[in-house]
């Protein structure tokens, strides 16, 4: 038990063994671009100090674009429409191609709102800038789980546990998380949060380790890793948590468990190396997945492109970086080039941005990837790590 216990956390950490995490992380707001790109041209402004600082938060994270004083190929403004309403209009030239008023819980989630529309019509990608996020974060000197919009405003911490937390993961709706923690039993066991009644009910507490677990893309299934058969194996329930259904049957190490948009498949890492593999969500034989080194795992399968899944590796420096890959054509591609470590990754709705963990020597953010061209924002103010997002 304790040999499985050890194994089980140096797997969970293994992308962190070669950083130290200081008391007082170090923030870097920096921005990396490497595409050598010059993006799409736009002025975007805001009619009140509040709604042009949060114009330039939201569409300097975005790849897509190349923000510019004047002129550009479309120019964005935001203005207040009434309590908790933003209205938005966009132009190209002397036309106008978009005049729409969002409404939200306040009225930075309206001009989020607002903000997607906006992407929308001038890119063609869907929006994420009013996603939520679950994240872990030690500011308070424990791991515990916290919730918020993209750019950590309306922050509120939904654990205090004083123990080990990890892998905050959303259901399809939003309404609750499902993570593990020790807090109770001393032990890796699955919880589920809801974050209505901030209710917390047990979901899986066997023998061994139980971590891992993300809901199905309609919300009614639950996969996870379950070490109470040996070994770490993929199995699956209800929603609901009854009946357990192993799937593999191997002395193999498993972990990071992600089922296909369409809920059909499940991929996931697996010794040896680890590598990927990907499987009927039903059982069935895995079959390997090529990637970028022989260390490949924390796989995520894209919402916004199907045909995706991001990935941490390790390259042959020792350093790990994020790679995606291509399901048409079976390829990966290095998609993070900064010069610290970029592991678990996350899409975002457009299937082009990833949201990423930032680690360095004596710091861990989140950091946002635009997998095109490369280049990376560093979301500040919070040291934060292994986060999930949910919506817009």
């Amino acid at each position: 038990m304790q040999k499985l216990l050890q194994l089980f956390l140096a797997l969970l950490l293994g992308a962190a063994v070669n950083t130290v995490l200081a008391q007082k992380p170090v923030y870097d707001a920096g921005i990396i671009d490497v595409s050598g790109s010059s993006g799409l041209a736009i002025h975007v402004s805001g009619a009140t100090a509040e709604l042009d600082a949060l114009a330039n938060t939201a569409f300097n994270a975005h790849g897509y674009y190349r923000r510019v004083a004047s002129g550009g190929v479309f120019a964005i403004r935001f203005s207040s429409a009434g309590a908790n309403q933003v209205n938005v209009q966009v132009s190209k030239g002397t036309a106008v191609v978009l005049n729409q008023t969002a409404t939200g819980n306040n009225t930075r989630n309206a001009f989020f709102r607002a903000a997607d529309a906006a992407v929308k019509v001038t890119s063609g990608l869907n929006g994420f800038f009013a996603s939520k996020l679950a994240f872990v974060s030690n500011r308070t000197g424990k791991d515990e789980i916290y919730v918020s919009d993209l750019f950590f405003g309306e922050m509120k911490q939904i654990t205090n546990d004083r123990a080990f937390a990890m892998t905050p993961r959303w259901s399809p709706d939003g309404s609750r998380l499902i993570y593990t923690s020790f807090f109770r039993s001393g032990f890796p066991d699955i919880y589920v949060l809801n974050l209505g009644s901030m209710r917390r009910d047990t979901f899986v507490s066997v023998q061994g380790t139980n971590s891992g677990a993300r809901f199905s893309p309609n919300g009614q299934k639950v996969v996870m890793v379950l070490s109470g058969y040996g070994t770490p194996e993929i199995s699956v329930a209800p929603a609901s948590g009854r009946p357990i259904s192993r799937l593999t049957h191997s002395d193999a190490v498993k972990s990071s468990p992600c089922f296909s948009p369409d809920g059909g498949q499940i991929v996931f890492a697996s010794e040896p190396g680890p590598g990927l593999y990907v499987m009927p969500a039903s059982g069935g034989s895995p079959r390997k997945l090529a990637g970028l080194s022989t260390y490949c795992a924390e796989p995520d399968w894209s919402r916004g492109d199907p045909n995706k899944i991001a990935y941490t590796f390790r390259e042959a420096g020792g350093r790990f970086q994020v790679g995606v890959l291509d399901l048409k054509t079976g390829k990966s591609e290095k998609v993070s080039k900064a010069d610290y470590d970029g592991v678990e990754p996350c899409w975002l709705a457009d299937g082009r941005h990833l949201l990423y963990t930032a680690r360095a020597a004596g710091s861990r953010s989140l950091a946002i990837l635009d997998t095109v061209s490369g280049r990376t924002v560093r979301l500040t103010g919070v040291p934060a790590e292994k986060a999930s997002v949910n919506g817009p």
